[in-house]
């Protein structure tokens, strides 16, 4: 059993014992902090929150739980329901919310879920504001209201239209290029929100043939939902069988993209928004941002248009924080998520399918052609999980004491520069582990180097 608490929201395993799992005391706790929390920052106003949820089995009764919850504290709801996590982010001020909770675990495999947890604007809490929430699961929540007082009850049922339109609004969206083009485009959706976004984005965008793979949102995962090419066979094969132009992969959630390319191999999840900032950077002169795990290839198309590149710790709320420091035209992470100012600072699959496919009309090549023109990098990434009681910050210490010679960076973790090749160590936001990621001009250096830091590991772990 699992629950873990940090910027990416209050995450955990289904069942078990409260405080150590993801139970239905818990899921009502964290609730009445957030609802706490937002009545503590708009205390004169009746306040709003948006709901929306991926399509895994425990969605359902995690969202009455919800729901029902903020009610009881006199908040008013709009429920979108089936929604990927993008299309809440936009709805909070769309629908002049003061807050959202987007019911998912990402890519976690079905027997999680989560709350991820929006701020007025869309976003995600940052760290202050998620500390000043985490301070009323440690209280007694008094704040519930008398029946003539319960927070109304509103479905949204058009909201992925809104999204939509709002992408198809898009200045670097050309519908009528990628119309010309005749894509057929394969998707993997994974069975969860992608397989409603996706194809009527397609559809709208103007693609002319749209091959379904796993598009029903009934939560059955057909495969590992996280989007890694060892997950994505089946994408592949039919991309390459049909004699498609692309292939996209989503996560459960909607907000990560991968790739694969016209020859059914992987275009690369570090490579999508390293393919889309090149396109955007033609068009918008500016700066960019990614977290320190992504591949350094973004930092070289960034110099290439006359921009200054910058890395963030891992974790959306972290990337957006340094993109609006720094007044970046767009960023995002290495696993496939692209966050473009101009329609929401998120993560967002459908606006990074939208300025994919117009680059790849406009360019008039097809996406093996098109990865062969950005810089070529590989990365190798490993996990290895945590056992009760592993003194992680010790073991890092030792790591970057051991590699003291080497440039580091302790922004997040260790991360290790070796000339051109770099390796990373961090804790998870999200799973109990620690991830290694290696990078470096060739497959076999990436993974060497990544094989000989997680040696080193295993030696201290049993130390």
């Amino acid at each position: 059993m699992t629950l873990i608490t940090s910027i990416s929201g209050i995450r955990g395993t289904l069942g078990g014992k409260a405080g150590e799992s993801l139970t239905p005391v818990d899921i009502t706790k964290f609730t009445c902090a957030y609802g706490s929390w937002l009545k503590s920052k708009f205390p004169e106003e009746r306040l709003k929150v948006i709901v929306g949820r991926d399509a895994r089995i425990s969605g359902p009764v995690v969202n009455k739980m919800v729901t029902a919850t903020l009610q009881f504290m006199g908040i008013d709801i709009i429920d979108a329901g089936l929604v990927p996590t993008p299309t809440v982010e936009i709805g909070v001020k769309e629908y002049g919310c003061h807050g959202g909770i987007i019911i998912t675990a990402s890519h976690n495999p079905k027997n999680w879920n989560a709350l991820k947890l929006l701020n007025e604007n869309g976003e995600f809490l940052n760290q202050e504001e998620a500390r000043q929430m985490m301070t009323y699961t440690n209280s007694k929540v008094t704040g519930f209201v008398t029946a003539d007082k319960l927070g109304t009850y509103t479905k949204e049922e058009a909201a992925i239209e809104m999204h939509i339109e709002k992408v198809l609004a898009l200045e670097l969206v050309d519908t009528e290029a990628i119309a010309a083009a005749k894509f057929h485009v394969v998707v993997d959706a994974v069975n969860s929100v992608g397989g409603i976004a996706v194809p009527m984005l397609l559809e709208a965008l103007g693609v002319k043939k749209v091959t379904e793979l796993f598009c029903e949102p009934n939560g059955l995962f057909p495969h590992n939902p996280e989007p890694l090419p060892e997950h994505l066979s089946i994408l592949a094969e039919e991309v390459q069988k049909s004699n498609a132009h692309v292939g996209f992969a989503l996560d459960p959630d909607a907000d990560r993209l991968a790739i694969v390319r016209n020859d059914g191999e992987m275009f690369g999840e570090e490579y999508t928004l390293v393919a889309v900032a090149d396109y955007v950077l033609q068009h918008q002169k500016g700066n960019t941002v990614s977290n320190l795990s992504s591949t350094q290839a973004l930092k070289d198309i960034t110099e290439k248009h006359g921009g200054k590149y910058y890395a963030s710790a891992v974790g959306e709320v972290n990337v957006v924080q340094k993109m609006k420091e720094v007044n970046a035209v767009i960023g995002g992470e290495g696993n496939g998520g692209v966050i473009y100012p101009p329609i929401h600072y998120g993560r967002d699959a459908l606006t990074g399918i939208a300025l994919f496919l117009t680059h790849l009309a406009k360019s008039k090549k097809n996406v093996v052609a098109l990865k062969k023109e950005l810089p070529d990098y590989h990365i190798s990434k490993h996990k290895i999980e945590l056992s009760d009681g592993i003194d992680l910050g010790n073991i890092l210490k030792k790591i970057a004491s051991h590699y003291n010679k080497h440039k580091i960076d302790k922004t997040d973790g260790v991360k290790i520069y070796f000339d051109k090749d770099w390796i990373h160590l961090r804790k998870s936001n999200t799973e109990p582990i620690i991830r290694i990621y290696a990078e470096s001009d060739s497959e076999v250096k990436s993974e060497t180097l990544a094989r000989k830091i997680m040696v080193d590991i295993s030696e201290l772990i049993k130390e």
